[in-house]
């Protein structure tokens, strides 16, 4: 059993443990999936090992690029629509090992 409450301190809330992500191998892979969007696709750009305010301006800065929507989830850049190949294009010009993976 875990203390809840104290009456020096009052509730005595547990330490919240700080999710890691997975550390990648080096190599950005940027993946097509259609599953449980109704068909629409989205690229999937996995692998980087940024924070999260990098990740966003990246994320930003893809979708102006690509000129479509997409969002940052659990430290992956989803991407609308099959745009796979620019996205590869652009990723290593900023100096990342690209890989296409799935489709």
């Amino acid at each position: 059993m875990s203390l809840v409450y104290s009456t020096e301190t009052g509730r005595i809330k547990p330490e919240e443990e700080k999710v890691e992500r997975p550390k990648g191998d080096g190599v950005v892979r940027i993946i097509k999936q259609t599953k449980g969007r109704k068909g629409k696709g989205v690229s999937i750009v996995t692998g980087l090992d940024l924070d999260d305010a990098p990740l966003k301006l990246l994320a930003a800065e893809l979708k102006k690029q690509c000129g479509c929507g997409g969002s940052v989830k659990d430290g992956t850049i989803e991407i609308q629509g099959d745009v796979r190949e620019k996205l590869k294009q652009i990723l290593e010009k900023k100096g990342h090992t690209v890989k296409l993976a799935g489709g």
